[in-house]
């Protein structure tokens, strides 16, 4: 190993200054903004003629404590552990308690848990642009009052705007984030801190027996309170999400040095404010900063949350991504926009649904107060999967013991269950756009896997498999004309139907002859060495495996120019013949009504094969299969 690795980071180079501030831009956009709404969220159960320190410190010691077991302990020390060879998430997760599980009963529960919480992150990625860029445009309610009424206005164009260059990407952008949130950081520690000078006493708020007390002296509001406190720590999933990115090591010092530090002087600085002028609660993020700096602070804010939402955005797509290639979603137009990183794709169908939900939800809640009633639910949620999945990954693949691992995260889930519990109350005030958004996506991705699981057990019915056919082939009078023909198949030892067909209506056989199966491994990405398997299975005849992870895109033809020279033949001039399902409901059918309509319609809307594997659509034959489901 080079002197310029880490050990343990999987070869990643040692963190330097620009991977940090890197990691400041992309990471800490989310969680980073949440002073913005938090502690103004969590005061407004409140009487504000009537808060007094009691409750402003058993907020504050709330917030604190949040931060520190939640987000320090359970993901910055212990969830970030468990990576997928490098990549983090809630699917990288799954596939890893998978993995280390045995029984199919216990990898379908494991899969349900690991859909639930990527459909709640969804969720969130729809509530995050909206509440984030409206508690920041708010500022100037307190900046420029006169604007007031363009507020909602300019949230909307803001949205629409940032939508609108998802195409291009984000790298160019994103060399400018890092430096813009070490200023956005170092501006609320700054203005925290110097609310917190002339009134120290706020620091006693990091004692837990002031959130104790809150909790016995409030007893059912403080349980509303608890639903508001976990805002704080939205975005502390894109902490492990994020891992693939830059490792481990580069997160946890930028959270423990900067990031943790400035967050705290920030709410304990709105704490002392609020305790020196109890009006404050009007908006006590923006006015903790002087008069002069304070529209100056709505633009560096507006900013600040675009970034966390375009960091919001590019998660949605790569959960998207990873989403397909596990087989829960069906083929989606993948666009990549950099020609140097994987990592950066645009997925138009999600960029649309996002834009559509977030704009909705901003112009029917108009406030981040409101919405704020809707964020809870989807981010705790989220929490609660991922605690499951790693008691099941700390117990098999770290060989803890039951007592360990149950105790450790089964006390984190009892927490992170708090939380929820405290969020459902919510759901008449607007909880409910998370979990309609969850649950929706829930029926969809398990509706597909059904329907995708029915379609290949009926093909394997219906087909004829390799061996046979090619032991009666010599003796045929199948005719061979010159060429190179590709059949895409699903399952490698079956014949592929759109070659039955071929030989049905047009009685030939190319001369070359290539099965080419793709196979979605349940890691990120397979290396080079193990991306093809070539095998011959008859003279002109060869049959191509080639693998993928879960966080790459298949891109057909050139894996086959990089096996050019080993299979001997002109790939540059193949034509490619592909089954295209038409599917049409049966009489007995082995789906719901609901399932197999709902299967039916993202059928009929996914993207052609053609496209999803990037085959050149002028060397394509596609051949009409009826399939009845």
């Amino acid at each position: 190993m080079s002197q310029d690795q880490e050990p343990g980071e999987h070869g990643r180079p040692r963190p330097n200054l620009g991977m940090l501030m890197a990691v400041l831009g992309v990471v800490y956009g989310d969680i980073g903004t949440s002073p913005l709404y938090a502690f103004k969220a969590s005061l407004q159960f409140f009487d504000a003629a009537k808060t007094t320190h009691v409750e402003i410190m058993g907020v504050l010691s709330l917030i604190f404590w949040s931060l520190i077991v939640i987000v320090t302990l359970k993901y910055v020390f212990l969830v970030m552990r468990a990576d997928n060879r490098g990549e983090g998430g809630i699917l990288a997760l799954m596939a890893l308690a998978q993995r280390v599980s045995v029984g199919r009963s216990v990898k379908s529960a494991i899969a349900l848990v690991g859909i639930a919480g990527a459909c709640l992150f969804f969720g969130d990625g729809v509530i995050t642009p909206a509440i984030s860029v409206l508690s920041a445009v708010e500022g100037l309610e307190v900046s420029a009052p006169d604007l007031k009424f363009y507020v909602l206005p300019i949230c909307v164009t803001v949205i629409v705007a940032l939508f609108a260059m998802q195409y291009k990407g984000t790298g160019s952008v994103g060399r400018v984030f890092g430096p813009i949130m070490v200023v956005w950081f170092f501006i609320i520690g700054l203005t925290g801190l110097i609310e917190i000078v002339p009134h120290p006493y706020v620091l006693l708020s990091i004692s837990p027996s002031y959130a104790i007390g809150l909790c016995i002296q409030y007893k059912g509001m403080a349980f509303f309170v608890l639903g508001a406190v976990v805002l704080c720590v939205t975005g502390a999933e894109a902490l492990y999400a994020d891992m693939g990115h830059f490792g481990a090591r580069p997160i946890r010092i930028t959270w423990l040095t900067f990031v943790l530090p400035c967050l705290i002087l920030n709410y304990f600085g709105q704490g002392a404010l609020m305790i020196r002028d109890p009006s404050a609660i009007e908006n006590p993020f923006f006015l903790l900063a002087p008069a002069w700096i304070r529209l100056p602070m709505v633009i560096l804010a507006t900013v600040a949350t675009v970034i966390a939402s375009q960091a919001v955005i590019s998660g949605a797509f790569s959960m998207a991504r990873q989403c397909m290639q596990l087989g829960f979603l069906p083929r989606m137009t993948v666009r990549h926009t950099s020609n140097t990183e994987e990592g950066q794709i645009y997925v138009p169908q999600i960029n649309t649904a996002l834009a559509v939900g977030v704009v909705l939800l901003v112009l029917a809640f108009k406030t981040s107060d409101n919405l704020a009633s809707a964020y809870g639910i989807a981010v705790t949620g989220t929490f609660l999967c991922t605690a499951i999945l790693a008691m099941v990954v700390f117990r098999r693949q770290f060989h803890w013991s039951r007592t360990a691992s149950v105790s450790v995260f089964g006390a984190l889930f009892l927490v992170d269950l708090v939380f929820f519990s405290a969020n459902t109350v919510k759901i008449v005030e607007g909880g409910w756009v998370p979990l309609v958004l969850g649950l929706s996506l829930i029926g969809m991705m398990t509706s597909w896997k059904q329907g995708r699981d029915l379609l290949l057990s009926r093909w394997k019915q219906s087909s004829m498999p390799l061996a046979p056919f090619l032991a009666r082939l010599p003796q045929s009078r199948i005719i061979r004309v010159p060429g190179l023909a590709v059949f895409m198949t699903g399952n490698p030892d079956y014949v592929p139907t759109s070659l039955l067909h071929n030989l049905k209506h047009n009685k030939v056989l190319h001369e070359n002859v290539l099965f080419v199966t793709v196979e979605n491994e349940d890691v990120p990405e397979v290396s080079q060495r193990r991306r093809a398997e070539v095998s011959v299975l008859a003279p002109g005849i060869h049959r191509v495996i080639l693998r993928y992870g879960f966080m790459e895109s298949p891109n057909i033809p050139r894996a086959l120019e990089d096996l050019t020279e080993q299979l001997n033949v002109r790939v540059s001039q193949a034509s490619y013949f592909l089954g295209r399902e038409v599917l049409v409901p049966g009489m007995a059918p082995k789906l719901s009504w609901w399932r197999r309509a709902l299967f039916l319609v993202m059928a009929r809307n996914a993207v052609p094969a053609t496209e999803f594997f990037r085959i050149p659509s002028d060397r394509v034959v596609e051949l009409g299969v009826r399939i009845t489901i």
